[in-house]
């Protein structure tokens, strides 16, 4: 059929055959009943008045759903439609010529509408070709064109894929598969293998369809199937009263008739009666040799996120619809970069993400399209890194003066290498007017907050102000605690304010902090309140800094005028992850601990040897060590059969060291209660502190070492590392006891990674490979882009690339005015892809 006369004649013979068979989708040559009707109604006649076309597209739209429908639908649906072609035909104009019609021969061998759909298939696969420039371009869906204005998806597709937030044609195409199985691979019955998703071409041999004895809604399709090789019984379910009935099974088993050459692909399983197809995919050949057209059977076929009410067929056909579209698309990157990096143009890669022609082609697209996610990310953060660079209005700090110099006579040790190397970084940033934005990395006890003091006491010789925020009051006050003992050396004021903070002495230190009399103040979030204001605030310092959300960290900031910022964490971010969400950051390792720090011996251990942990611990309380225990939970849930720390720490004073003091600690408690716990360890009063993870970060009592960790394997292995970096803070063999109740060896191969291994970063990269990067820092709120396609696992290759291709683009403009396709390319991604959240 041209799309000016309709061939009337091979539409009626369609309509005809599928009544004669008893409405079954018959299956032709290339394509079912239902795709032939559904892509001829697509494409209306012009000659048609516009008042019909719409009937064609509706049309189009019923016969997509064909399959779906139940017998009395289809006969109903197959008789309207023919009474409506014979009335059309009667219309003035109309024409029941064939001379030009494309749809020819059989009505169902679908050879015109396999040319239609094979010419689409070779655009896709060849955009560039200089067909595609002449014919595709013209044919093609416009990108922005909503999908309810395109016949072949009309407004009831749409609006199902709008569940899916798709509603324009570019929406469709950068809607990537979220995984692929390739059933490209065409092999022999004999030569089938458990776990392989293949393609058999084969004889029908035997074909039954039968309702399960087991179960009377369920409809099950035996075929057996035999090549020169051998022979399989493969299986297909149908469930729903509707797949039971005589009619519609006896319509299964035509569809399938015992001689014809069938095409089956799927995953190979073992079975009772041998290796089969776990509910495979069908399509009836014409001969052995022909195409197969299918969109799964015999190629990589996509799989994309879906939800209710929204099948994976639909989401195929509607991307099959739009990927012509693809020729329209220009490629924000330019030539030269595209070749230095050896990556495949964008409108082939959307192309073939979608259906390649096989797996490597799929990993050449596959490539393109995470280097562009990961270098636009990239991009934003260095265009922000500069244009802060530009800003010449922060404090211009002194990194020598006489406080510093006191600092360093009380000190009682001396500064390690890799700390003293991170100090000048800080040191050197603190001395230009452009603000300081700066990540120092350090495992527990490794010094961060002595090279901080150290910069804080530069800002306060300046006549500057500085801050220091800490994620909870627990490490507020260990850090406040530290800095009192030594500020009263140097003769400075500091002070504490926490959410436990009394309105007396709020008020007070608030009025201290507008007249400049206080020059530093340690808090937790109190610090951002709207009351608190800083006379001339120039550095700020936050601890912990990812377990603040973006906006807090932003807020703390704005108390000043474009202070210098240095954050610190204790939590070892491995590099992609420090990539993804610190671009915009100079980072600095501090990757030595201090002299004299043994190995802290770690053993993974089962309930059965709960004795030995409680016969180390005996011992070592004995010698005047004391003792961490870490459970998950406060008290006991119904839901997770774990340890309560408050039940706990009843059986183990009471049971098992009766002899001890035991304390507990947990988030539960008032921050007086917690006060008195802390100190009471500390002070040597208690000698096992049974706790939750509130001990992570802040209790600092170098004669703890033991630490017993219940329920291990619930922790990441980061926080595992962080908990075992409360012992060994002293010059005594330390002991960290992993406690596991699971026999999982995915959860024991975790938990031996902490056993060999004390590097807080391999253990950060083995935690992100176990939990993925969103997990390894303890909180979803850190800033972490959701990518559709990369890993930050397995595709930091392509991360550092992208990082090396952005900062070539911003070296030569920073304001990509010279990349204008680019430059809006970059602001889309960020307001609709990621929110602007990384540019906040």
């Amino acid at each position: 059929m041209t799309n000016d006369t309709p061939d009337w004649i091979r539409l009626h013979k369609a309509l005809a055959v599928e009544a004669e068979h008893g409405f079954t989708d018959l299956m032709g040559k290339q394509y079912r009943f239902s795709e032939f009707l559904s892509l001829t109604f697509g494409k209306f006649p012009t000659i048609l008045p516009a008042i019909e076309r719409r009937r064609w597209q509706e049309l189009a739209g019923q016969f997509v759903n064909y399959p779906h429908l139940v017998l009395e639908e289809r006969q109903h649906l197959v008789a309207e439609t023919r009474r409506y072609l014979y009335q059309l035909q009667k219309e003035p104009g109309s024409s029941t010529s064939t001379t030009s019609a494309t749809l020819s021969t059989s009505s169902l061998s679908g050879r015109g509408a396999g040319e239609q759909k094979r010419n689409y298939q070779s655009q896709v696969k060849n955009p560039t070709s200089p067909m595609v420039a002449e014919v595709s371009k013209r044919l093609a869906p416009k990108i922005d064109q909503k999908l309810s204005d395109l016949p072949e998806i009309g407004i009831r597709k749409a609006d199902k894929l709008a569940v899916l937030n798709l509603y324009t044609v570019r929406d469709l195409l950068f809607y990537y598969p979220r995984d692929h199985i390739d059933y490209a691979r065409q092999v022999n019955i004999r030569e089938l293998q458990a776990g392989e998703t293949v393609t058999i071409v084969a004889t029908v041999k035997r074909c039954n369809c039968f309702t399960s004895p087991k179960n009377q809604k369920l409809s099950i399709l035996e075929l057996i199937l035999k090549d020169n090789t051998g022979q399989i019984k493969i299986s297909r379910f149908s469930a729903g009263a509707r797949f039971t009935s005589r009619a519609w099974q006896e319509s299964l088993k035509r569809r399938y008739p015992v001689g014809s050459i069938l095409a089956a692909c799927g995953l190979v399983k073992g079975s009772k009666y041998g290796l089969t197809l776990d509910n495979p995919e069908l399509e009836v050949l014409a001969n052995p040799g022909d195409a197969i057209e299918s969109l799964t059977i015999g190629r990589v076929v996509p799989i994309y996120a879906l939800t209710e009410g929204v099948m994976a067929s639909m989401v195929r056909q509607a991307v099959t619809t739009v990927l012509p579209a693809a020729v329209h698309l220009k490629d924000p990157l330019p030539k030269g970069l595209r070749e230095k990096y050896g990556l495949m143009e964008l409108k082939d890669a959307i192309a073939n993400i979608h259906f390649p022609d096989d797996s490597a082609t799929l990993q050449v697209a596959r490539r393109r399209l995470v280097f562009d996610e990961f270098f636009y990310l990239q991009l934003g953060l260095l265009q922000r890194q500069q244009q802060a660079r530009q800003i010449q209005t922060s404090a211009i700090l002194a990194p020598k003066g006489q406080l510093i110099e006191k600092f360093y006579e009380i000190l009682p040790f001396q500064l390690t290498n890799a700390q003293q190397r991170v100090l000048n970084d800080i040191l050197n940033d603190l001395q230009k007017s452009a603000p300081m934005n700066r990540l120092v990395q350090g495992d527990v006890g490794s010094g961060k907050t002595v090279v901080a003091v150290i910069a804080i006491l530069a800002a306060i010789q300046s006549g500057y102000q500085a801050a220091l925020m800490a994620p909870t009051e627990v490490l507020a006050e260990q850090h406040y605690r530290k800095l009192v003992s030594w500020f009263n050396l140097l003769h400075l004021p500091v002070e504490l304010l926490t959410g436990s903070t009394k309105a007396a002495k709020r008020r007070e230190i608030h009025s201290q902090l507008e007249t400049g009399e206080l020059p530093l103040l340690v808090g937790t979030h109190a610090l951002i309140q709207d009351t608190v204001n800083f006379q001339q605030l120039g550095l700020v310092v936050i601890d912990e800094q990812h377990r603040f959300g973006v906006k807090q960290r932003a807020l703390l900031q704005q108390k000043g005028e474009q202070p210098h910022v240095l954050t610190m964490t204790a939590t070892p971010i491995p590099r992609t992850l420090a990539l993804t969400i610190h671009g915009d950051m100079n980072v600095s390792q501090i990757d030595e601990l201090p002299p004299g720090r043994q190995k802290i011996q770690t053993t993974m251990l089962t309930g059965q040897q709960r004795t030995q942990a409680y016969d180390l611990i005996r011992r070592e309380v004995a010698q005047g060590r004391q003792v961490y225990v870490v459970l998950p939970l406060v008290e006991e849930s119904e839901k997770l059969d774990l340890r309560s720390a408050v039940e706990e720490h009843q059986k183990l004073q009471e049971s098992i060291f009766p002899d001890f003091q035991v304390g507990l600690l947990h988030g539960r408690m008032s921050s007086a209660d917690k006060d008195e716990t802390i100190t009471k360890f500390r002070d040597r009063e208690t000698q096992i502190l049974v706790s939750t993870t509130v001990v992570e970060v802040g209790v600092d009592v170098p004669n703890a070492t033991v630490m017993l960790i219940e329920n291990a394997e619930r922790f990441g292995l980061s926080q595992l590392h962080q908990l075992r970096g409360r012992v060994g803070r002293g010059a005594a063999q330390s002991y960290c006891l992993l406690m596991s109740s699971t026999r999982s060896p995915d959860a024991q191969q975790r938990l031996k990674v902490l056993e060999q291994s004390q590097d807080g970063f391999f253990i950060s990269e083995m935690d992100m490979r176990f939990r993925g990067p969103g997990e390894v820092l303890g909180t979803r709120q850190s800033g972490v882009p959701d990518f559709t396609l990369a890993s930050l696992v397995e595709d930091e290759e392509i991360l550092l690339l992208a990082r090396q291709a952005a900062e070539k683009v911003i070296e030569i403009d920073v304001t990509l005015e010279r990349w204008t396709l680019m430059k809006a390319e970059l602001k889309y991604r960020y307001e609709r892809l990621m929110g602007g959240a990384i540019l906040t």
